[in-house]
């Protein structure tokens, strides 16, 4: 739980707004590229396609740096790792870097990346069609992510009290899985690719919930899944960084689109990913990899605004004791 003042905000909206004024081309650079360092993870989630396709393809040395994807078990390891300075960027959820930057961590968050499309939450009951419908019931999610958050956020909009009105049940995306199989929950939250796995094996099972969707609801837009972020000592050291890897990003989403096969067998190779189920994924409509600058007044405006709800829904929900240990990370 943390707070943030309107000096607060504005102290980041300016982090966001990193200037690009003044970078270089990557032509301009010498020969020897510099390298950038980034957080992944071991698990079977597209984070670390984006990083594994990024390298298989050379689109960082076409933009001039070398990635070093460093590789993280947990999803609280991956962002340790980017907050100790292990690793110069990662591409997380934007209320996380909210966080730890007013835990002191210094970075600019530079650009935008998947969409909340990738982010819903299944149900079996026929009954049950939408958020309101589990009032009284069981809901699997995990709760030290940013998905939940989103999710409550939408639900008190929608005047439900995630946790009192409907029963959390803290589990991550695979066990909250593995729960509504076998019918201890009535409804779990997973993102992709977990949600493409999920439809083809279960194809009774509805979509009851999803972020991007409701997002808009509430906001008039999309809202995004994951951004890309640099640590400010990285951007001091290699000044061209943000430019260079929001390059090398772009070329990752334009490649995903175009050359979906391959992107397929990139997921299957390193992911261990069923073949078909990237490619899943892009046809649903639920994988969106969409990379603007974070510098552009519109794109700033909109990351800006998840914050701002964050906050704003942090002060306006009291927390109860089974409540007090939950980390948004």
């Amino acid at each position: 739980m943390f707070k943030m003042s309107r000096r607060g905000l504005a102290a980041l909206a300016a982090v966001i707004a990193f200037a690009v004024v003044g970078f270089t081309a990557p032509s301009a650079l010498a020969q020897q590229k510099p390298v950038i360092k980034v957080s992944s993870l071991t698990l079977p989630v597209f984070n670390p396609l984006v990083w594994n396709i990024m390298k298989a393809r050379g689109f960082d040395t076409k933009n001039g740096f070398e990635l070093y994807i460093h590789a993280y078990p947990s999803i609280s390891a991956f962002y340790a790792g980017f907050a100790t300075g292990e690793t110069d960027a990662l591409i997380g959820g934007p209320t996380i870097f909210q966080k730890l930057y007013q835990e002191g961590v210094a970075l600019s968050i530079i650009g935008t990346g998947f969409t909340l499309a990738d982010l819903v939450i299944f149900a079996k009951d026929e009954s049950i069609k939408s958020l309101a419908d589990l009032k009284g019931k069981q809901l699997a999610i995990d709760m030290g992510g940013s998905q939940f958050q989103v999710v409550k956020i939408y639900a008190n909009a929608k005047g439900i009290d995630l946790g009192k009105d409907i029963t959390v049940v803290n589990a991550n995306f695979g066990v909250a899985r593995a729960q509504l199989e076998a019918g201890r929950v009535d409804a779990a939250l997973v993102i992709e690719p977990l949600a493409s796995i999920s439809s083809k094996q279960h194809p009774d099972w509805h979509v009851i919930f999803n972020g991007a969707e409701g997002w808009k609801e509430i906001a008039g837009e999309a809202g995004w899944e994951i951004v890309p972020a640099m640590r400010a000592d990285a951007i001091q050291r290699v000044p061209n960084g943000p430019k260079m890897l929001l390059a090398a990003l772009q070329d990752v989403a334009s490649y995903m689109q175009s050359n979906t096969a391959d992107a397929d067998k990139i997921a299957n190779e390193t992911l261990k990913l069923p073949s078909g189920i990237f490619t899943a994924a892009v046809e649903s409509k639920r994988l969106q990899m969409i990379v603007k600058p974070a510098w552009e007044p519109a794109t700033r405006k909109s990351i800006t605004d998840m914050m701002e709800r964050a906050v704003k829904d942090r002060k306006s929900t009291r927390l109860n004791s089974s409540h007090a240990n939950i980390s948004y990370a």
